[in-house]
């Protein structure tokens, strides 16, 4: 099992930056990719980063590409997620998510464990 929490999310404006953590226990050894998510209400879960544990490889969409950073602290077994230039589009809850598998990174069924999720708003 691992158990995962988040922090840091809340309302800024539009341009602003905010980051997002993620806190990591249990089994994290078994962890090949740990990722975040974001929901809008209404709207389907989307794949926002997600880092390979082992090599630090890091893969983003389009949509975020160049104002989403994800990293790893490993000696806090934590996840970081820096956003800038916040648009109010990028408005959700966030999760944070680890999977133990193989590739499938970017396709949030193929993950094991979530946390609870944070709210990140971004007025215009």
């Amino acid at each position: 099992q691992v158990q995962l929490v988040e922090s840091g999310g809340g309302l800024v404006q539009a341009g602003d930056s905010l980051r997002l953590s993620c806190a990591a226990s249990g089994r994290t050894s078994s962890t090949v990719y740990m990722g975040w998510f974001r929901q809008a209400p209404g709207k389907e879960r989307e794949f926002v980063a997600a880092i390979r544990w082992s090599t630090l490889g890091t893969y983003y969409p389009d949509s975020v590409k160049g104002r989403f950073t994800i990293s790893r602290d490993s000696a806090k077994n934590t996840v970081y997620l820096q956003m800038s230039s916040l648009k109010p589009e990028d408005t959700a809850v966030y999760y944070c998510a680890a999977r133990t598998g193989r590739f499938y990174y970017s396709d949030y069924r193929q993950y094991d464990y979530w946390g609870q999720g944070t709210q990140v708003t971004v007025s215009s």
